[in-house]
């Protein structure tokens, strides 16, 4: 229940009502009211951040459930229908996920196929059983306190009007939360083969199983392993050492690009329990955990990993029996695990589906159309994180650690990252730390010479060249184990990428290779990524480009020093790299006749029956005008960026005159070599296509990029990677006609921190773009999305003075 709420306007009314409501809680309760397991303190301040203080691990779970409950219901509720494989009962089979994420926009009956699959209850039994005693106590009080948010919900209010009176909106158990934390573990494995997975069948399929005809699984003609990176979706990251600050402290930047609706947003607050644990960040919806931020000694934060996470095994089957394969000459059974679905039909009845999938012992079956599951041959897919169990241990100890020391040592003895980078600082050290250590498959040169089938050929143009195609009936072909490895088939983490510097280290998801430009990292396993073997991004090399501009003097702000006030600045300043670099001699060579005519625009897939006589005229002017950011006020930037997407596809041959150097990575390739007409083709399907959304040419960019609330549209700054903006906000498929931002492909900044530890302090400044709630009656609906859109950031507060101190602080007392 709920049992007092207080809101203060200044430190010494905090003071005496925090005192009059312990002392109230004391004659109203027994005195063993603040032991109770169910127990929890809700101090928000402004902006809404929940500061939650508990007396012990399921009260701390209590209160974050049901903090996360009260600003995101309806989208919590709508996951947990996900990861529990029952989309398709409650809105039908052929509909998609409301909103991108981690597992893609996928239709329900796919998404429930794969998730009662992949989640299945053995896996999670054993995912469950690995959890130490602190995560099982907060995920049993975090399923409390969504409980008892949702039995609490007051009918009189305008709350959650989206989803309060649906079916589908119910109570949860403990497993419906182990789902969600499984799931993440798949973000670049699983997740990325789900269609291949659910529709992966035998070839006597169709006549040994229930499969309506409407619903059969369809063969795919492609695959793409790169879902994460193609949509953009990954960090900035900055760890400063000293020598870079010139201070007493290091500093911390993070900075998620992730998504901006869905569960997969991230919530920020902060958890106490006196003496065990005082961390402050952000988590996805449905999780009990902070995954990136800082306590009293420690700030860390992520980037996507270019590391593989999975591998495909070729299995020889045995003969007569597709449902079987050979290993070593032993005939081993596949697993078979028939799954029947309800789906809601247009009517409203319900229709149950049933297919059967199927397990090896390296991962489930999958179809690699036009590789064929025959009856000689099948495919598996292996993730090293289906028994990477210790994640979130790791996550709570990060949580806990108190110096980067044993930060450090934390993440050297779990390697359970799963598909990130991690850059972190701590109190009383000089130096910043990168590594790329986690769950990483170990596969040698021999067995990549030795093990490769020859099907991995065939899907050449879908494979990146550093996921392994082993042979799957010779166990010399198993992902091999180190002497230090932490899980089976992982590799240990001293051959992983490491680096601590007193300058600084950076990644932008990029390889580890160019973590610091003047020590590059080498010798790794070739499945972490590239050495130099390629470019590193356009908005790589700006990143770098900025911190030697700023330790040098060479940019636009006082001094060389790096501290908060500049980072604030630099990080949001929304330069453009491309353009910085190329726009100049581009309209030089394009602008000199104004007509181009246009019969193809590649980007599009778009061939016109006839030339489209395109005027360039305007857009000239306007590039030529146009300051080379993404700004809130900044026209052009939407012409310069439809450019470059229609030039980056060409070979580095043909765009530059000066290629790639790994001895020079910040300032090659450079100099555009394209043809004059390839260019003038280039910014005419650009004009055209721009003409055909209704975008004008002279738009401001916080005009057609920005967030909808309520009825509002708050107008955001930035751009997309790879134009080389570091400020991201990429909104693709923008159509002027459409303004549902559900149709279109949003993501970007998300969370910011940044934090030192001068003295005995913890100064912690913090943007969350998405605001905390998704409910549009609720006051933190838009609040932090429009600080944002103005570049204010939030000073935080973290100890308890501080938060009790907070202009906009409300107390709330939480027990059963």
């Amino acid at each position: 229940m709920i049992f007092k709420m207080i809101k203060i306007k200044s430190y010494l009314k905090a003071f005496i009502l925090v005192i009059t409501s312990s002392l109230l809680s004391a004659c109203l309760h027994p005195a063993s009211m603040n032991k109770t397991d169910t127990y929890a303190e809700i101090r928000r301040t402004s902006l809404g951040i929940p500061h939650i203080k508990a007396n012990n691990w399921r009260g701390l779970g209590y209160g974050y459930g049901y903090v996360q409950a009260q600003d995101n219901l309806c989208t919590m509720a709508d996951s947990f229908l996900t990861y529990r494989g029952e989309r398709s009962q409650y809105f039908g089979g052929q509909a998609t996920l409301v909103y991108d994420g981690i597992t893609g926009k996928v239709q329900n009956l796919d998404s429930d196929f794969y998730h009662r699959h992949v989640l299945s209850e053995d896996m999670l039994n054993r995912m469950i059983q690995s959890q130490p005693e602190k995560i099982r106590q907060l995920v049993s009080g975090f399923t409390a306190g969504y409980n008892q948010y949702l039995r609490e919900l007051p009918r009189h209010t305008k709350a959650h009007q989206v989803c309060r009176n649906q079916d589908w909106v119910q109570l949860i158990n403990e497993q419906d939360i182990y789902r969600r934390m499984y799931a993440i573990a798949f973000s670049k494995g699983y997740n990325l083969m789900l269609t291949n997975i659910v529709d992966a069948q035998p070839p006597t399929a169709l006549s040994a199983t229930n499969i309506s005809a409407s619903e059969s699984p369809a063969s795919i003609a492609s695959f793409h392993l790169n879902h994460l990176e193609s949509k953009g979706v990954g960090s900035n990251a900055y760890g400063f050492g000293t020598q870079a600050t010139h201070s007493d402290s290091p500093l911390l930047f993070g900075n998620p690009h992730w998504y901006w609706f869905g569960p997969d947003r991230f919530y920020q607050a902060q958890l106490t329990i006196p003496g065990e644990i005082d961390v402050s960040g952000v988590s996805f919806l449905g999780i009990p955990v902070i995954q990136i931020g800082f306590n009293e000694n420690i700030a860390w934060s992520h980037t996507v990993s270019t590391a593989s996470r999975m591998g495909f095994y070729e299995l020889s089957l045995a003969p007569d029996d597709p449902l079987s394969y050979l290993r070593d000459g032993k005939k081993i059974k596949m697993q078979a695990n028939t799954i029947t679905v309800q789906v809601k039909q247009d009517a409203g009845s319900l229709v149950p589906v049933t297919r059967t999938l199927y397990k090896s012992e390296y991962g489930p079956l999958v179809n690699l159309s036009p590789l064929q599951w025959d009856t000689k041959k099948a495919f598996a897919v292996r993730d090293i994180n289906q028994e990477n169990f210790r994640l979130w241990r790791n996550w709570l100890r990060f949580d806990q650690a108190r110096s980067l020391e044993e930060f450090m040592a934390i993440q050297k003895q779990e390697s359970a990252m799963p598909w990130v980078n991690t850059i972190a600082v701590g109190r009383g050290s000089n130096k910043a730390w990168y590594a790329d250590i986690g769950a990483v498959p170990n596969v040698s040169p021999e067995q990549i010479k030795i093990c490769t089938t020859q099907s991995r050929q065939i899907l050449a143009a879908q494979l990146t060249p550093d996921i392994p195609f082993f042979d799957g009936s010779r166990s010399e072909c198993d992902w091999q184990n180190d002497p230090d490895s932490v899980q089976t088939g992982a590799i240990g983490p001293s051959r992983m990428p490491h680096l601590l510097r007193a300058d600084y280290v950076a990644n932008m998801n990029d390889s580890y290779w160019l973590s610091n430009p003047q020590s590059p990292l080498t010798g790794y396993p070739a499945i972490f990524g590239s050495e130099g073997s390629e470019p590193v991004s356009m908005r790589t090399r700006l990143g770098h480009l900025m911190v030697q501009e700023r330790l040098q003097g060479r940019d636009q702000y006082p001094g060389k020093d790096i501290n908060h006030e500049i980072i604030q600045k630099m990080v949001l300043n929304s330069r453009a790299l491309t353009a910085e670099l190329f726009k100049s001699q581009l309209l030089e060579q394009v602008c000199h006749s104004p007509l181009v005519d246009v019969q193809r625009d590649a980007l599009n897939d778009i061939t016109y029956p006839a030339p489209q006589h395109v005027d360039v005229t305007a857009a000239c002017h306007i590039l030529r005008d146009w300051d080379n950011s993404g700004n809130l006020s900044a026209r052009g930037a939407h012409i310069w960026d439809g450019v470059w997407n229609r030039l980056q596809g060409l070979p580095e041959s043909i765009l530059f005159a000066v290629p790639f150097d790994k001895h020079d990575p910040l300032n090659t390739p450079r100099k555009l070599h394209a043809d004059t007409e390839t260019l003038r083709q280039a910014l005419g399907a650009t004009v055209l296509d721009l003409a055909r959304r209704g975008l004008p040419l002279n738009a401001k960019r916080g005009e057609y990029v920005y967030l909808i609330r309520g009825d509002k549209h708050v107008p955001l700054y930035g751009g997309c990677g790879n134009a080389g903006y570091f400020t991201i906000a990429c909104v693709e498929n923008i159509d002027v006609k459409n303004s549902d931002v559900r149709n279109r492909h949003d993501y970007g900044n998300n969370y910011l921190q940044l934090v030192s530890f001068p003295n005995n302090k913890v100064e912690a400044y913090t943007s969350l773009l998405t605001s905390l709630s998704d409910d549009p009656a609720s006051p933190h609906y838009s609040d932090s999305t429009w600080m944002y859109s103005a570049q204010k950031w939030l000073h935080l507060p973290f100890k308890e003075s501080e938060i009790i101190a907070d202009p906009n602080y409300q107390h709330l007392i939480l027990t059963d």
